[in-house]
């Protein structure tokens, strides 16, 4: 077992006492994600508490994709999927595994059911097999189909096999019992027809197995001691027991349910997902706003800070509903110890120094983080002509601007202390450069004759810089339970969720910057390169979070 600094959740609890008490003599877990989308925050703490329960008890965990339902499936998703496990710092045992490599065992066993009674091949149709189940507050009832002898069942069942039945026609369930309070355990379907090719078995088969029949099968099979699944599953435990019990597997798993992650301004729905991409609202599953993992990490989250989230919001039974702005708190927390400072000018404004000789250019040096000397120094090209933003200043301004104002100094960051003198404005009265004067002696200095500057603002060079374009971007939905309670979620929609500034002028060495690596642009947010948009010749900034949390002010 690894040092762990944190409680034990309670999951990692019965692991320890499984392993001191010798139920199990090491611990094995799986991941088993659907292959019909791409993963989101949700499935990250699943990701965690597995590959995390293996690495802190010595075991391992397998990766296992469930692909039992070829028509949703798509090899894309496969290897979008592997590619956000290794990402967030985490290696599968073995071989990837799909539930497709285990079709013929999992044949076997259903002609097993069927040899000793406990599964028949049922004609009714769908809607008629849904009535068939009664109420939550009535029994079901049997099928008509239900007392078919095990010849003929074993006979229908080769014929579901080799396609001689359209799909829909017939399908196969289990004797399980119509009166139960558990509607999961009332005759369930375990084998349907599907002429559809399968991304792993081509066209093999036209019959499936159903999750339920497939999941804890899976789990025997690769010896997995902890099946660790959401609440949703809870139900279902008693079927998953009822395959275990009732079929001759190798092994004998035991499934144990946690709280899934629900964070609000989100949505975690697959489906509700794939209607954003598809509907344009998004530019794919990875787009910056998406919760799917490929697009916090196109945005620019790094693995480390998910990891701390999702320990911090914890493992439990209790459901409830993680504000986002524990996640944004790590994101800056990371960042704002690891990410490189640099200066970006988002909306230019032209700044002539006019006592600063026009045929001098100085170049100053600076940290590249102000508390971490491994991230080395910074040289920022300074001549007389320099770019601010266009709001860091005024004519005209209150004691509460403390930015560049006519009459009064302010210090450009990493350099002089300046003081405004003119603005010069077009023809519409838009202020279009600003003249203004160094105090001498400011650099690194505060000025002598003891007249404070007010602030401190950024600047690039105005001619030995980077251009860049820069996406500013927020929350998805201004709804905190978007989808809550039958609401339609596209009502929800942020608005101002991406804006798309042209033209910023960002420090020279951004050009031959990493493009993985995450800046802080100083006194705007934290940014890291589009890997979908940005290329060495046309930079693309994305904010991967501002610097303080000022949703909703």
């Amino acid at each position: 077992m690894t040092e762990n600094t944190r409680p034990l959740n309670f999951v990692e609890k019965i692991v320890k006492e499984d392993l001191e008490n010798k139920v199990v003599q090491s611990v094995q877990t799986r991941f088993p994600p659907e292959p019909n989308g791409y993963l989101h925050i949700g499935h990250a703490k699943s990701i965690c508490l597995n590959f995390g329960i293996a690495q802190t008890f010595g075991g391992h965990c397998n990766l296992r994709f469930d692909d039992t339902n070829p028509e949703k499936e798509d090899i894309e998703y496969v290897e979008a999927i592997k590619d956000d496990i290794r990402w967030l710092g985490y290696q599968w045992s073995g071989e990837v595994k799909f539930t497709s490599n285990y079709f013929d065992q999992l044949h076997a066993w259903a002609v097993e059911l069927i040899e000793n009674d406990k599964a028949y091949v049922d004609d009714l149709d769908k809607d008629a097999a849904r009535a068939s189940r009664g109420t939550l507050k009535e029994s079901g009832t049997n099928s008509p189909y239900r007392s078919r002898s095990v010849e003929e069942n074993l006979a229908l069942f080769e014929k579901m096999r080799l396609g001689e039945f359209d799909e829909g026609h017939c399908t196969l369930r289990i004797k399980g019992d119509m009166a139960s309070p558990n509607m999961h355990l009332r005759d369930p379907i375990i084998y349907r027809i599907r002429k559809a090719s399968h991304h792993q078995t081509g066209d093999k088969w036209c019959i499936y197995p159903s999750y339920d029949f497939a999941h804890g099968q899976g789990d025997a099979i690769e010896g997995v001691t902890h099946s660790i699944c959401t609440l949703e599953f809870e139900e279902h435990r008693p079927l998953y027991n009822w395959f275990i019990d009732n079929l001759s597997v190798p092994s004998k798993p035991v499934q144990y349910e946690f709280s899934r992650l629900e964070v609000n301004y989100t949505v975690t729905s697959k489906r509700k997902l794939k209607q954003l991409v598809d509907d344009g609202i998004v530019d794919a599953w990875n787009d910056p706003r998406m919760p799917t993992i490929s697009g916090m990490r196109r945005r620019g989250f790094t693995a480390a800070a998910i990891r701390e989230f999702i320990d911090k919001s914890g493992v439990s039974r209790n459901k409830g509903v993680v504000d986002v702005s524990m996640l944004e708190f790590a994101i800056r927390e990371d960042l704002n110890n690891n990410a490189t400072r640099a200066m970006c000018v988002l909306r230019p404004l032209k700044v002539t120094l006019t006592n600063y000789p026009e045929d001098k250019t100085e170049i100053l040096t600076t940290a590249g983080h102000p508390s971490r000397e491994d991230l080395g120094t910074r040289e920022l090209p300074f001549s007389n002509t320099l770019l601010i933003d266009q709001d860091d200043f005024r004519e005209e301004a209150n004691k509460q601007f403390k930015r560049l104002v006519i009459g009064k100094r302010t210090r450009l960051r990493n350099a002089y202390v300046i003081e405004a003198d003119e603005a010069i404005k077009d023809t519409d009265g838009n202020i279009i450069e600003v003249k203004a004067r160094i105090i001498e002696n400011t650099l690194g200095n505060n000025p002598e004759d003891g007249i404070k500057p007010k602030g401190v603002i950024h600047w690039v060079d105005a001619t030995d810089n980077v251009d860049c374009e820069v996406r500013l971007y927020d929350r998805l939905f201004n709804d905190p339970a978007p989808d809550a309670g039958g609401k339609d979620h596209m009502q929800s929609l942020n608005p101002n969720s991406l804006e798309i500034l042209n033209g910023c002028k960002g420090e020279k060495g951004l050009a031959t910057a990493d493009n993985r690596i995450r800046f802080q642009f100083e006194r705007e947010g934290y940014f890291v390169q589009d890997s979908r948009y940005s290329k060495p010749d046309a930079l693309v900034y994305n904010r991967v979070i501002s610097l303080r949390d000022t949703w909703g002010k």
